[in-house]
């Protein structure tokens, strides 16, 4: 008999594994929107926050790509563990020394630690998912992935560390985020009984080895993998650029920073809504038709539509909003690549996904760098035609990434062929 998760796209043997991630993610987000401006207060440049975003930036990325092969060469379980070591260690350090002493070079070291964390945890357990879950089911199991990492990072997130601040101050909230990515932990490790086996799990040291090189060598046996991870950087750059000069850009329109957080914060919220609904849409349209269509030429388009709208309707708080809004919602397009990247290939599943986690850590700094290189020539207007031109090569570029025939027939007589 189906279960409810089941029917929901959710795989039942991994629900708790799902829970566990927003749990940890929420705890993971609790400095995202306040960190920044509370070292400026302290006493630090501009610059000098902008370095240690940009070192934790690096780390993400660097964690990214390790998380794929890693959780394939030695289990997703292994690699989780290390994330949440990795993160507890950096936590403890960037807190307990470096922010309590305002010393940069400590709080540069620790906060770079801790910034290997989320993607070896959050990511190893999207290679789970790849491995068991069934092909017809695929697109809305990582629909769901990305609702409670997106959710938990934020939208619980900030939701908690607004509560934190007024009744624990900054630096207890921060504390406090050992203990939610400890709880996350617990049900993603321990109460998750699935079973993960992977080929890989069953080579000796060397061949292990080899497989960590996997991550680099599978672009050059599969290059469709490379352009799924190009895809995927250009997915999310604008979502870390557009925080760099959107919030002026707003205010001189005559929106404050509260009203240009609660339009940022509505975004994110339909964003994660349309995650598990991009998951529903690309198991039945197609993977690939989803991405180019609603994610690359929607988010083109929107990223326009968003960026023009106080011009364009002369200032209205709501339909700027609703702009933004329909941006964060076609944001979601790209959920299906999760599924149709690592469906590229038989086995080196983990050594695919590494290159589509690393596109995901890569836009860190990418997008900030954008606004880095371009406003001071083109100005913000220059840069927002970047980002927009960026989506519709993503649409091109999706165009090329087409599944084996072997596996289009094989998932067939089980669901909708996804192409």
């Amino acid at each position: 008999m189906t279960s409810l998760a089941d029917k929901a796209g959710m795989p039942k043997h991994l629900a708790w594994g799902y829970f566990g991630i927003l749990i940890f993610m929420m705890g993971d987000g609790v400095e995202q929107g306040w960190l920044s401006p509370y070292l400026l207060e302290h006493g630090m440049s501009i610059q000098q926050s902008a370095l240690l975003f940009t070192v934790y930036g690096v780390t993400i990325a660097i964690s990214s790509w390790f998380s794929g092969v890693l959780a394939e060469g030695y289990g997703p379980r292994k690699a989780m563990l290390l994330g949440i070591l990795l993160y507890v260690i950096g936590t403890i350090g960037f807190v307990g020394l470096g922010m309590q002493q305002l010393n940069f070079p400590i709080m540069l070291f620790t906060y770079a630690i801790r910034g290997f964390g989320y993607p070896l945890f959050a990511y190893s357990f999207l290679v789970w998912i790849t491995y068991r879950t069934p092909q017809h089911q695929l697109g809305r199991a990582v629909g769901w992935f990305w609702f409670v990492f997106t959710g938990g990072l934020n939208v619980l997130g900030a939701y908690y560390s607004s509560w934190g601040i007024d009744n624990l101050g900054y630096q207890n909230t921060l504390w406090t985020s050992i203990f939610w990515v400890s709880v996350g932990a617990f049900f993603a490790l321990v109460l998750n009984k699935d079973q993960f086996k992977s080929p890989s799990l069953l080579d000796s040291t060397s061949t292990k080895a080899k497989e960590l090189l996997k991550g680099l060598t599978i672009v050059q046996e599969e290059p469709k993998v490379l352009i799924g991870g190009i895809v995927r950087i250009i997915n999310t750059t604008a979502q870390f650029a557009f925080p760099v000069f959107l919030p002026i850009y707003l205010a001189e329109h005559g929106f404050s920073t509260k009203e240009w957080l609660q339009i940022w914060g509505t975004i994110f919220t339909s964003n994660i809504i349309f995650n598990l609904i991009f998951g529903f849409v690309g198991d039945r349209l197609g993977w690939r038709n989803t991405i180019m269509w609603f994610g690359g030429v929607g988010c083109g388009i929107t990223t326009l539509l968003f960026y023009y709208s106080p011009v364009w309707f002369d200032g209205s708080f709501w339909l700027v909003m609703g702009s933004g809004v329909l941006w964060g919602g076609l944001l979601a397009g790209y959920v299906p690549l999760s599924a149709l990247v690592p469906s590229l290939v038989k086995e080196e599943k983990g050594a695919a996904m590494a290159i589509l986690n690393l596109g995901a850590g890569l836009p860190v700094f990418i997008g900030p760098a954008i606004v880095g290189v371009f406003i001071g020539t083109i100005g913000s207007e220059g840069v927002v035609w970047i980002l927009a031109v960026l989506y519709f090569i993503s649409a091109i570029l999706t165009r090329f990434i087409t599944l084996p025939q072997d596996h289009i027939l094989s998932v067939t007589s089980t669901g909708p062929v996804r192409s």
